[in-house]
């Protein structure tokens, strides 16, 4: 319905504008076109993907800038002649607005492919030397700048004035353009020597070498897929040694947390193996595995160690690839015990067990809220049907209502994996459903809050849906008592706060294989897909705390010497054989 209402809205305006125009009307006309510019400001920010449809049908939102100019000069031509000097000085003018636009929109363009050709972009390195340009704003280097388009609305507006009032305002939208344009002139200018490859690998390079980097993170993958790299850079910045991020793809720096880690992305792999600022290095560590790596892996002075971005029971923690590396790096036994499993060619002195140094800041105390917290946290549908895990598809919507109806009230947070719904729109509209509801729920909960209650501090329920990278996971579970989650790194990890969660059991195996297959269940409380042992999950005794409190030994590692350390004398010992 919302699309529908949208689209009316979008459209509608432009047929009245038309016979506002030749009948004349201009007052109506004046009220058509506020409408119709309000509907073109509103549209996006109320349903985006209705607001998009027009544009594949050919009645994209140039066009449609383009036909409500065309009737302010039917309505001129109506009330003034069409053989008025004025209406001719209009008609001049409006096409200048246009040509002014494209003016902008090609120095635009230029200056975002100068710095997107540039060979290698950085973070927290002095490149000072290239005399990078300050940016202009984002609305003035946009190519697709709506504010530009928005100018043809004083001409447009003005029309119902009449003809001379008509010109006066194309001639205040045709100076605005042309400064916006010549705004642009001096940093295209100052942009240019950026496109001397060879100056900017040279400057880029001296930085780098003067850093002498020890250890590289290297990293490619979607964006979606920061947060794999993003969970290790506070680690690497506590190493006694010097490191250095090494990213694929441009913009990437930008999903990423802050950090005092200096950083280059290098897109091309030719430049990539033959920057030799970074063959000072001993030793380089990888997140995932995908194939840019390979480029990396070429590198014959660097050592390699798979790190992974988090130890779970999923095969993506036995990857055969895995073997092309040195040494795999582990939390465990567990990690150690799943490549042993699973043969896949991983030698087993290759392995080594150095922790997870990122749950250092993982809480074994609850929230102390009013209410109990529940964080909701399902995996992705993976890159095939061989590794599906999410219980959103089967279970997700039907587990969020049980928990939202519970009584007592339960507050819940709800944490999807950042690839939600990459491969399967199913765990997209199961996603959206979910939102719905917590949205639903929270919106009632305020309505029903007696005042009394807040006034006292009450005891509302605030529930919480984090798409984003904050709060970060770690966060979300110092926030919570009990977890739910499926097949995954999060239950691993979760095992460092030592308190009670539950799996999703989506493939409906018994429970003794259930367990067998997945050594990190075996301290929790197992969902199968009609829910069953919710009820005793949440209003349960908890009888397995010393089993978890064991099998965090067997995933995570010991707790003395801490994971910090043990990372740390994992990259000493690399460092020492080189």
């Amino acid at each position: 319905m919302r699309r529908l209402i949208v689209l009316a809205a979008l459209l509608g305006c432009y047929p009245a504008l038309l016979v506002a125009a030749l009948w004349p009307a201009p007052l109506v006309f004046g009220a058509v076109a506020l409408a119709s510019y309000a509907a073109e400001y509103a549209a996006p920010r109320l349903a985006r993907r209705a607001a998009e449809l027009p544009g594949r049908v050919h009645l994209g939102v140039t066009l449609r800038f383009a036909a409500r100019e065309t009737a302010a000069l039917l309505l001129v031509a109506r009330t003034a002649g069409a053989g008025s000097a004025w209406f001719v000085a209009l008609a001049v003018a409006m096409f200048g607005v246009h040509g002014v636009r494209a003016a902008h929109t090609g120095l635009a363009l230029r200056l975002r492919q100068t710095l997107a050709h540039m060979p290698i972009t950085t973070r927290n390195l002095d490149v000072s030397a290239l005399r990078i340009p300050r940016m202009p704003p984002g609305w003035l280097r946009d190519p697709r700048s709506m504010r530009f388009l928005y100018l043809d609305a004083l001409p447009v507006l003005a029309a119902v004035q009449g003809a001379v009032a008509a010109c006066w305002g194309a001639a205040v939208a045709l100076a605005a353009g042309l400064a916006g344009a010549f705004a642009l002139v001096p940093y295209v200018r100052r942009a240019r020597p950026l496109t001397d490859r060879a100056r900017v690998i040279e400057v880029v390079g001296e930085q780098v070498a003067a850093h002498r980097p020890e250890v590289i993170l290297y990293f490619s993958g979607a964006t979606a897929a920061a947060y794999q790299a993003r969970m290790w850079l506070p680690v690497l910045e506590r190493l006694n040694r010097r490191a250095i991020v090494v990213l694929r793809e441009r913009g990437m720096a930008q999903h990423l947390e802050p950090s005092s880690l200096p950083m280059v992305c290098i897109p091309s792999a030719a430049d990539l193996m033959s920057f030799r600022a970074l063959f000072s290095a001993k030793l380089c560590l990888y997140v995932s595995n995908v194939g840019r790596n390979v480029h990396m892996l070429r590198i014959p002075t660097l050592r390699s160690a798979f790190l992974n971005h988090g130890d779970s029971d999923k095969e993506a923690s036995f990857n055969p690839f895995s073997r092309v590396y040195d040494e795999v790096w582990v939390a465990g036994p567990a990690g150690r015990d799943r490549y042993r499993r699973a043969k896949v060619g991983v030698r087993d002195e290759c392995i080594h067990e150095v922790g997870r140094p990122q749950l250092q800041g993982i809480s074994t105390e609850g929230p102390g809220l009013p209410h109990r917290t529940v964080l909701y946290a399902p995996t992705w549908e993976g890159w095939n049907d061989d590794l599906f895990h999410t219980s959103l598809i089967t279970m997700g919507p039907r587990l969020v209502r049980a928990l939202l109806d519970h009584d007592p009230p339960l507050r819940v947070i709800y944490k999807p994996h950042p690839l939600t719904g990459h491969r399967d729109k199913a765990a997209l509209r199961a996603h959206r459903r979910i939102v719905a509801m917590m949205e639903a729920a929270e919106l009632a909960e305020s309505k029903a809050r007696h005042p009394s209650r807040a006034e006292a501090g009450g005891t509302r329920v605030r529930h919480l849906v984090v798409t984003g990278p904050q709060p970060h996971l770690y966060e979300c579970f110092n926030q919570c008592d009990l977890l739910i989650s499926d097949i995954s790194s999060v239950v691993a990890d979760f095992l460092a706060s030592e308190k009670p969660y539950a799996v999703t059991n989506v493939a409906g195996l018994p429970e003794r294989a259930f367990h067998e297959r997945y050594p990190s269940t075996e301290a929790g409380v197992l969902l199968g897909e009609d829910l069953a042992g919710l009820a005793e999950f949440l209003d349960g005794e908890d009888t397995l705390a010393r089993a978890r409190i064991k099998l965090r030994s067997y995933l995570l590692g010991p707790e003395y010497p801490d994971a910090m350390t043990r990372f740390s004398a994992a990259v000493e010992r690399v460092i020492a054989e080189s």
